[in-house]
């Protein structure tokens, strides 16, 4: 055949197509249409899995990210978003007015969701790691907790169990009440250590998780600062759903956090936390928590009404 008339019957009827609709059609033709969400995933229902500010949410969304993209991925029927607080009053209301489906709170904030329609499941592992620390500068005067008397520790939240309570308890015990020195919530574990480095403190209180990580992010900072006393420890965090998550759902959850550790992928992934794993809990697992929550009440301060 002729290659122009060849030509000639490809380019004939496409230009009849092309010229028999006008711009606007045209463009509505070929318009693409966005979603949310791909249309595959449209029907999956989305629940909220919240973390305690173990950290400021950047670094929390760095490290508990890539552990909800693993439920996501191991259970296609159900979709999960993780949520970060920016303190711990926000979580705590949250949390209390059952907005969450699935938490990890503090082993306090555990023991207080069992009354607004939770149930424990698992917990973080490295109960040994669940202990306050009080930092000092390596300048620092400071030399026995006598020494503190009268001046500004730095704590993160007055609910925060390892971190503040923790502490509190310790000085306590050592002869230091709570009105025996200027006790300041600075509404984070890194503002609690970095009072102390700017010297806006001098001492902070945190625990070793957040400690850790800062030496790895600041390693010049954290030069400058020295670990003085340590307590003693508590169960760890807590991981809680709430009543009305199912529960055939809830096992497979189960199983991929438990498991987390039996691989190298997951091993990773426990590493950011810094975690060797989570495991199995139930309500039992924290009585330690709520006899120790009763004590501190009773000798140190009163902790905050819940609602």
């Amino acid at each position: 055949m002729n290659p122009f008339v060849y030509l000639a019957r490809w380019l004939l009827p496409a230009a009849f197509l092309l010229g028999g609709c006008g711009d606007g059609e045209r463009q509505a033709a070929y318009q693409p249409e966005f979603g949310q969400q791909p249309a595959s995933a449209s029907a999956r229902k989305e629940y909220r899995f919240a973390v305690h500010p173990l950290h400021n949410p950047e670094r929390l969304f760095a490290a508990y990210g890539p552990i909800v993209d693993r439920l996501n991925a191991g259970i296609p029927e159900a979709r999960f978003s993780l949520e970060a607080s920016r303190n711990y009053e926000e979580f705590d209301k949250k949390l209390y007015s059952r907005q969450f489906d699935l938490a990890l709170p503090n082993p306090y904030q555990t023991v207080n969701a069992l009354r607004h329609g939770y149930h424990v499941f698992g917990k973080m592992g490295d109960d040994e790691k669940f202990r306050g620390i009080l930092l000092v500068r390596r300048d620092s005067p400071i030399r026995e907790v006598a020494d503190l008397k009268g001046k500004v520790v730095s704590f993160p939240a007055q609910t925060a169990l390892a971190a503040t309570m923790l502490p509190q308890h310790f000085l306590q015990e050592q002869g230091l009440p709570l009105n025996a020195y200027k006790a300041r919530y600075v509404g984070s574990q890194e503002s609690s250590i970095m009072n102390v480095y700017l010297g806006d403190a001098v001492a902070a209180a945190t625990w070793p998780p957040p400690w850790i990580a800062f030496q790895h992010d600041h390693p010049e900072q954290a030069a400058q600062l020295m670990l003085k006393w340590s307590t003693a420890t508590l169960p760890n965090n807590g991981l809680v759903a709430r009543d009305d998550f199912p529960p055939a759902l809830l096992d497979k959850v189960a199983a991929i956090l438990f498991s987390l550790h039996e691989s190298d992928a997951g091993r990773a992934m426990l590493a950011r936390l810094p975690l060797s794993r989570f495991e199995p809990a139930n309500a039992a697992t924290y009585q330690q928590v709520r006899a120790f929550v009763a004590h501190f009440s009773q000798t140190v301060r009163a902790l905050p009404e819940q609602p």
